[in-house]
């Protein structure tokens, strides 16, 4: 509608947030990760919304950044995202915070509450955003080494239960303080449960879905701001 009030958005989370694809090892020797933020949910987010509102101007801001866990979330929090007074922000970490095991769990709910706390003291509106598998095998299209051997560290962490463990307490935590969860990790069980092969559903076979997934997420999150 005419004179509507601008929305922005703050997408605050690690490097799926912040659009990271494909991994490959440079002439040091060290893992190097591609990153493309148009191709990111924030970016498709976007788009979509603004097709389905044309005359509301969305401010949709990427905060999120490669290797990131919640607790450099709490530490970010006033600059990159309560400095911008946001409407409603996306939270989505765990993935890397499952490097602690199950004694992190504590440490992950408490930096989650710090979070939650910080945005809600503005009014904003949040919704946490549960990730993608990590890989569940060693992929044959990994040659190197070195990344060879990190599939095989982030292969037991997810089959082992240690990365749902982590979005179960996230999801808990959300119920407590009467937050919008969109569960995607429950989407990639399902699809791991009905055979899919998930790890092929990774730019890297690693943990960043491929870009085509990025449209996916976009279209769950319109679907819970919309309550549908």
């Amino acid at each position: 509608r005419g004179g509507a009030e601008p929305i922005t958005i703050v997408c605050l989370g690690d490097s799926n947030t912040e659009g990271c694809f494909e991994c490959y090892i440079n002439e040091g020797g060290r893992i190097v990760t591609v990153f493309e933020r148009h191709n990111s949910y924030s970016a498709r987010l976007q788009e979509m919304l603004s097709k389905l509102y044309p005359t509301v101007q969305f401010n949709i801001i990427n905060s999120g950044f490669s290797g990131g866990w919640a607790h450099c979330g709490v530490s970010v929090l006033e600059r990159d995202v309560l400095k911008y007074s946001p409407d409603l922000v996306i939270v989505s970490y765990g993935t890397n915070d499952s490097q602690s095991g199950l004694t992190g769990l504590d440490e992950y709910a408490k930096c989650l509450t710090s979070i939650f706390d910080g945005i809600k003291k503005i009014g904003a509106e949040i919704i946490f955003l549960t990730e993608n598998y990590m890989c569940t095998k060693v992929s044959p299209h990994l040659k190197e080494d070195a990344l060879k051997k990190l599939a095989v560290e982030l292969c037991e962490r997810q089959n082992s239960g240690v990365l749902e463990q982590y979005f179960d307490k996230a999801k808990e935590l959300c119920k407590n303080y009467d937050i919008e969860v969109c569960d995607l990790y429950s989407v990639w069980k399902a699809m791991a449960q009905g055979g899919v092969n998930t790890t092929e559903l990774l730019s890297n076979k690693l943990n960043h879905p491929i870009r085509e997934y990025h449209y996916y997420i976009a279209i769950k999150l319109i679907e819970k701001m919309l309550g549908l």
